[in-house]
Parts: C-alpha cells; structure tokens; sequence
C-alpha cells in the first residue's frame, strides 16, 4: 500500500521516493518546533541586520534573545512575526512559513511590541475587546476570555479605567494580556521592561513567571539586560546581526572559565601593555577601566599590585556573569556595543527614509 502511495506521489509531481522521504523527515522536524530558522538574513541595502541566523525554540520553551540595541534583535522578531520581509532564508513558528503562510502565523502568535501601541483614551476592557474583533473571535467567547486574562495580569479592578490613567507598569501588562487574549501557541515579548523601573521590571517579572508556570505557551523574548537573560531556559547571544553564542545562562557561564577583573590606573595604555608584555594577558577598556579574565582571580591580584608596575587606583574581581559571555564572544561590553548599535540604527532609518 505504502509503495502504492509513494508511487502515486511520484506521478504527481516527478519526485522520487528518497526525495519525498527527506522532505516529509524536515517537515516533521519544524514542526516539533515552537520556532525553526535557517540560515534567515535581512538586508537594508548594503546593511546586512540579520546575518544568515540558524536557531529552534522548543514548544513551551521560555527563550530569550540578548544583545545590545543595534544588534538584530527586533528586526528578527519581525520577520518571525511577518512584519517584515526576509531577504534569504526560512523562519517557520508553530509550524508555518513566516513568508509564505503569515496569515497563518498570525493566528498563532501573540506580539507585544518594544513601543506602547494602547489607545489611552479607551479603558482597559475596551482596548481588548477591540484586538478581539480584529482577530475574529467568537463574539460568545470574548468577555470571558478578557476577564480571564485580565486577572492573570493582575488588572481586572482597573478594567473600566482609561488606559491614560495607568502607570507604565500597567500598561505593560494590560499590552501582555492582550498578546494572549487570543490564545497564541507563541507570545513574542520585544524588550518587555524597557523604560521601567527596577521594581517594576521585577513586577513585569513576576508576571512572566507565573504565565510560563499556568500556560501552555512558549515565550520568546528580546533584552538587552543580562539579569532578565537569566531567567530564560536558553539564551542566545546576539550581536552585529549574528548570534555568537546559544545555551542555557549556566553552560555559557562555565564556557568562560575565568574571573573578570576589572582595574583603574593612572595609565591605561601603558597598564594594557604591561599585561601583555609580563603577563601574557590581553585586556580591553571600557567605562574608564581596563577589564581582562584570569583564573583565580583574588590569588592574582597580590602579584597584580607588585608586578604591573603601574599605579593601580581601584580593582575589582568578579565570577564569570553573563556580560563576560558577552565580552568572551565579541571583545567588547553589552555597553560599547549599544553604542555602535545606535550608529547602525541611524544608518537603517536613512535607508528607509531613502525608499
């Protein structure tokens, strides 16, 4: 019967068997994914902002990209939630081709954007109800479903309050409610607690935690801070449009291996050639100090203040965080990077104005 089948798939479009095979083998393996990219590249003239990217998300997974503005974030969230075109590549999410099938990538997936995108002149009930309609939900099923996620975002007092009277933090969760007013296989958060503050950060925290924890869903999340990357399961390291690094937060810390030491002196230039030259130690500055990695980092200070032979004003000695993956990766600080990230985002809008 099977060899029947195959052969009648061979008739209707000239495939071969072993080509079938290969091909229903790769459709089973994206679809075992919340997310699967190959090889996805986006270009804005001669500016390349995704540079040919490969990575999967596992269904329910809690998954976070990190890097600095600039370094291609967004623009990947974009492409996987089809609001921007890729230039080359494939993107599937919950099983559906982000160029070829947006509709129905849409149905899927929830977006809550880097930038508010709430009326404040309506209330908080009335901002929902309207993404409802845009989305084609059963008129039946809309009310309930917006009290439900109104009181998992903890807002369902404040339902018939205009959005312009809630603090930044609400608005933010009132934003979450509505990405899963519609059930999404998937909720794409585009840095979630931008703009907040520290407690509210941890509130909006708080939050996702709890969602992840009650809901069938996969969350996929952009940040440029590496305390929120450590609440992901897996991390990939984003910067320049390529991703440098991808594991959970714990192994890409162990692939670091040394102790950050951080130093102030009264000549940085000639202290970086000091390491080099009687340490064999390679260093970099940022933030008005020269950083470099050793081994048991508190042993070597002593022989730091004796050996260096120049004036040291302050030092510090750290384990490995997420920003020294960062700096083991790509040379530079989260921080250096966001500054050269803001030159590539100037170059990208004077493309776009030029369209």
């Amino acid at each position: 019967m099977r060899d029947a089948e195959e052969s009648g798939r061979r008739r209707a479009d000239g495939s071969a068997p072993a080509a079938l095979a290969q091909e229903d083998q790769a459709a089973e393996e994206i679809a075992a994914y919340a997310v699967y990219v190959r090889k996805l590249v986006k270009r804005y003239g001669d500016l390349e902002a995704v540079a040919g990217i490969d990575f999967e998300v596992a269904r329910g997974e809690l998954f976070g990209f990190l890097g600095p503005n600039g370094a291609g974030k967004s623009t990947t969230i974009n492409m996987l939630c089809t609001l921007v075109r890729p230039s080359s590549g494939v993107a599937y999410v919950a099983g559906h081709d982000v160029a070829r099938e947006r509709d129905a990538v849409r149905r899927q997936i929830g977006l809550v954007f880097q930038d508010q995108t709430l009326d404040g002149y309506l209330t908080a009930e009335q901002n929902l109800r309207l993404h409802a309609e845009l989305y084609g939900m059963p008129r039946s099923t809309i009310a309930p479903r917006i009290a439900e996620v109104m009181s998992m975002m903890g807002l369902h007092e404040r339902r018939r309050s205009l959005v312009n009277t809630f603090s930044g933090g609400m608005r933010r969760r009132l934003e979450i409610a509505r990405g899963l007013l519609h059930s999404p296989r998937v909720l794409f958060l585009d840095e979630p607690t931008i703009g907040l503050d520290p407690q509210t950060r941890s509130s909006i925290w708080s939050y996702i935690r709890l969602l992840k924890a009650g809901a069938d869903i996969t969350i996929f999340l952009t940040t440029h801070y590496m305390d929120e990357a450590e609440h992901c399961g897996r991390i990939a390291i984003m910067d320049q449009g390529r991703i440098v690094a991808l594991d959970t937060p714990d192994v890409l810390k162990a692939s670091v291996g040394k102790d950050r030491v951080q130093i102030r002196t009264e000549d940085d230039a000639a202290a970086a050639a000091a390491l080099r030259e009687r340490f064999g130690i390679e260093s970099s500055e940022a933030e008005g100090m020269l950083t470099f990695g050793v081994a048991e980092g508190e042993q070597f200070v002593p022989r730091l203040f004796a050996e260096l032979g120049v004036p040291i004003r302050s030092v510090s000695v750290s384990r490995p965080s997420l920003d020294d993956v960062f700096m083991s990766y790509t040379g530079r600080t989260i921080r250096d990077s966001e500054a050269s990230g803001t030159d590539q985002l100037r170059q990208m809008a004077t493309m776009w104005r030029r369209r």
